[in-house]
């Protein structure tokens, strides 16, 4: 769910959230601002609500648009759905993978990346509910979203090892094993609970990757 495509350096675009129709895409400013304004507005009513109870007529009017613009950018309320997991996930890329890439060593990147998962799971929430709502709607995209993440992450872990800077190993079973740590410490630390610090939490999670359980 939650762990950076470090393969991609580059700042996602709400444009790549937008449906697959292209003539669908804002070319304007003014338009990307718009698509924006309907995404976020979309992310309250689903977090809110929920996949079946969310209603086109209450994103447009929690974006200040009218019904006639939400149809400008999307077909119907699965189109947006599709188009927000893509942008969170996009979201969580952008916000965590820059942190991972600025540390002086993959280890550091590791212990500074979860803190920086954890920290943005806090101020948005309704993540987990449309992540794992879209395992049920849009099956296509849930996977999409794993799969991508893993392969990058893969991908960013085997440039590590390169550089020296972590032993060598089946590198896709390593990065499902940490994404699947960073979902669920986002899920207890950073949903229901805030008693402990991110950095704190990433500290325990840090060495559990860098010295594993064995005693010392």
């Amino acid at each position: 769910m939650n762990s950076p495509d470090l393969s991609q350096n580059g700042h996602a675009s709400v444009d790549s959230a937008a449906p697959a129709t292209t003539d669908k895409t804002p070319r304007t400013s003014r338009g990307r601002k718009t698509l924006r304004a309907i995404l976020d507005a979309a992310v309250e009513e689903f977090g809110a609500r929920g996949y079946h109870e969310a209603a086109i007529s209450r994103i447009a009017q929690r974006a200040g648009v009218a019904i006639g613009s939400f149809y400008t950018y999307f077909d119907s309320k699965e189109a947006i759905f599709r188009a927000l997991v893509a942008d969170m996930s996009a979201q969580v890329r952008d916000t965590v993978g820059p942190v991972i890439l600025a540390a002086p060593d993959r280890l550091s990147g590791e212990r500074a990346g979860i803190a920086a998962f954890i920290g943005f799971v806090r101020e948005n929430k309704a993540l987990y509910r449309i992540i794992d709502e879209s395992a049920f709607v849009a099956e296509d995209a849930y996977r999409k979203h794993y799969l991508d993440i893993a392969q990058g992450y893969a991908a960013s872990l085997t440039e590590a090892h390169g550089r020296g800077e972590i032993s060598d190993a089946d590198m896709e079973v390593r990065a499902w094993a940490i994404m699947g740590m960073n979902v669920f410490l986002g899920l207890r630390f950073g949903v229901w609970d805030e008693s402990q610090t991110p950095d704190a939490v990433a500290a325990v999670a840090a060495d559990l990757i860098s010295d594993g359980l064995r005693p010392r």
